[in-house]
């Protein structure tokens, strides 16, 4: 076989050939991992819903996408009903590592079922504890708390125990559940899925 000749030409035409075998076969390799990865986020969510609405078979309609302007930033809220209650799914993008998501459930009366963080990125061993810090019996508990009565933490005048030097984190968590809450019981209109009107609201 004769040997290329070592030239700009021909070294473009062998980087052009790798970089399509390689697309082709990350192409491939994402055609197998695709529905997986789905399914898996699937049960995840699934999973989520169940655990923020207090447990047991719970019956979920299709989800509603609401945006919302908050502090001159468009946010999404996904809306979950179900036959327990109403999951909403928040994010505040003022975390001390940037955007904190959770998924909250709220029951009829509007009190707080449950939650779930689904994107964490505060500091390891201080604001990452916010998954665990606010559940029930927890320093933070906010299990069965209406958000009618704005939630904060103590150092803002508030009732809820703040994250051992995460205040920061604590502020983000406390305001994407109440954000959530807002957005169900101010901004959403369940017959069309829509905002009712644009809402602009202060930390």
């Amino acid at each position: 076989m004769k040997k290329l000749k070592s030239n700009l030409t021909n070294m473009v035409s062998v980087l052009t050939g790798i970089a399509i075998v390689c697309g082709g076969l990350l192409a491939y390799v994402y055609s197998l991992t695709e529905a997986p990865i789905q399914a898996a986020n699937n049960k995840a969510l699934s999973d989520g819903i169940t655990a923020v609405m207090g447990g047991g078979e719970v019956k979920v309609e299709a989800p509603d996408t609401i945006k919302r302007t908050i502090d001159d930033k468009e946010l999404t809220f996904i809306v979950y009903k179900t036959d327990k209650g109403t999951a909403v799914q928040s994010t505040d993008p003022n975390g001390f590592g940037g955007n904190l998501t959770v998924l909250v459930g709220f029951n009829q009366a509007g009190e707080i079922l449950g939650y779930t963080v689904l994107e964490n990125n505060e500091t390891p061993g201080l604001g990452a504890k916010c998954p665990d810090w606010f559940q029930k019996g927890a320093k933070g508990d906010i299990i069965g708390k209406d958000p009618k009565n704005e939630l904060k933490v103590k150092q803002d005048g508030g009732e809820v125990e703040a994250i051992t030097a995460s205040t920061i984190t604590s502020r983000s968590f406390l305001r994407a559940v109440q954000q959530a809450y807002n957005t169900l019981k101010e901004g959403y209109d369940g017959n069309t899925g829509a905002t009712k009107q644009t809402n602009k609201e202060e930390d």
